[in-house]
């Protein structure tokens, strides 16, 4: 007991420093940038820093197009640092926010933003974006320091709307790159065996059934991520999940138990896996040898991952199937929601204005030029965020139009990402809103599993621990 006391008190202590300079510990109180009426100052040298977790082929990209943008502002210096995982940059932040030595700009995630502003760290960027002030660059040309209209709309809209998730109406975030989830299906088996591709969840549960019949020892569908799972449901359903202001934790509703339900009765029949329940990434029951017992013939997982979706290669040298890749089932066909994740550019506050004047034209240069949009995606595997990427002549050339299910596949996973771009959907950004999709993933995988006794019970005791548990945590 002692133990356990003493853990509690210096996991208080330890967190006690960002929340005293929170003040009130709410993004509300944050301050508006004030962009001065001298503008940015050209001539003024001035150094940012930058934290990612990019690897050495993402970092030579990066580096390509920091020579270009240093053509335009030679008097800004970039200082770019890889700093391990999303979590670790997090972490990292996180302490030296508490000491005032935060970076200009870091990769992010919605939940992190929303730990920052515990201490009012992180710019909002609305006047910025709004600025008409203009900007001289290196070649004698002028910008406008804010997005023009036409830049504005060739952001994917849910990629940008992410940025402004917090419950008061600001923007925090500029999409960097984005992943989303997509089906990969054997087409081989499918068109041997003239199954349909399933577009909604009653013709996945058909179709699933279907497989299970002409294989009996195969689970027809493998669905990475328990937690994607659950909240797309819920956005797909139009139920409630989560709100970034008043009471956060709104998950446990009939609607969700319904398909709780549901989904753990496919589990039961052996139509459906998952990774934490099948011990790994599903991927690798999606490539198995079809003679293998408990192989699969369907995947849902990131579109970033499509190079672990690539079969084996036969003795001739040819892939033992194709892959065909498409939008995961909906609940309504016609009005499809589909995940996005992948990191996000936010800059944080600095006494020097001229830092973060800086910090917003690299941002600003990064997400809008359509040249290393297009050079990143093709890198990283990750969408584009912008639509403009997709008509540049070498990524449309060497990459796009080469999109296969084979040696390919990871282009042809992009490509179905860019033509989805209507389905994304935003979630509620709360400190504390990454405990939430931590505890509905767990949920999943509990009530998957439930097998004895009154299993409708104990699902809804599932939900009212989840979110007790969700509560507890967030404090």
């Amino acid at each position: 007991m002692k133990k356990s006391l003493l853990a509690l008190f210096m996991a208080v202590i330890l967190c006690l420093p960002l929340f005293v300079l929170a003040g009130c510990g709410s993004t509300t109180a944050v301050k508006d940038f004030a962009v001065p009426e001298e503008g940015f100052d050209t001539e003024k040298e001035v150094t940012i820093t930058f934290y990612h977790t990019m690897g050495a082929n993402l970092r030579e990209v990066l580096d390509e197009y920091i020579v270009e943008f240093n053509k335009l502002y030679p008097n800004i210096t970039v200082e770019h640092k890889q700093v391990g995982s999303y979590d670790d940059v997090r972490d990292q932040i996180k302490t030296e926010i508490t000491v005032g030595n935060q970076p200009n700009i870091a990769y992010c995630y919605p939940d992190h933003v929303a730990l920052y502003n515990l201490a009012k760290a992180v710019v909002p960027l609305d006047s910025l974006i709004a600025s008409t002030a203009e900007v001289k660059r290196a070649d004698g040309t002028t910008e406008v320091l804010g997005l023009t209209d036409e830049q504005k709309a060739d952001f994917i809209k849910g990629y940008y709307d992410e940025g402004a998730q917090f419950g008061d109406g600001k923007m925090y975030s500029l999409p960097l790159s984005k992943s989303t989830e997509v089906l990969y299906y054997n087409k081989t088996f499918f068109e041997k065996n003239g199954l349909k591709v399933p577009t909604t969840w009653d013709e996945m549960e058909a179709v699933c059934k279907q497989i299970k019949e002409i294989d009996t020892d195969c689970v027809p569908l493998g669905y990475d991520s328990e937690a994607n799972w659950f909240i797309t449901m819920c956005e797909q359903y139009g139920s409630e999940y989560t709100s970034a202001t008043g009471d956060h934790f709104l998950f446990n509703n009939q609607k969700n138990i319904d398909f709780v339900s549901r989904f753990r009765d496919w589990y039961q029949k052996g139509y459906v896996t998952t990774e934490e329940l099948s011990g790994g990434y599903t991927s690798e029951l999606f490539t198995m040898d079809a003679s293998e017992k408990g192989n699969s013939y369907m995947c849902i997982g990131s579109s970033a991952g499509a190079s672990y979706q690539k079969p084996t290669k036969d003795a001739d040298g040819k892939y033992v199937f194709d892959v065909g890749i498409t939008t995961i089932p909906q609940v309504d066909a016609s009005n499809p929601k589909v995940i996005s994740q992948g990191p996000s550019l936010c800059i944080f506050n600095k006494e020097n204005s001229q830092e973060v004047m800086a910090s917003w034209l690299f941002v600003e240069y990064l997400t809008t030029t359509p040249e290393f949009q297009a050079d990143f995606s093709m890198k990283s595997g990750y969408v584009p965020v912008i639509k403009s990427a997709a008509e540049d002549p070498v990524y449309k050339s060497e990459f796009l139009e080469l999109a296969d299910g084979g040696d390919y596949i990871q282009a042809l996973s992009v490509k179905v990402g860019l033509e989805q771009e209507a389905a994304y959907y935003t979630s509620p950004a709360f400190n504390g809103s990454s405990v939430a999709r931590d505890q509905v993933g767990l949920l999943m995988q509990k009530c998957f599993t439930l097998r004895d006794g009154d299993v409708a019970a104990a699902i809804k005791k599932a939900f009212e621990d989840a979110i007790a548990e969700c509560e507890y945590q967030a404090g």
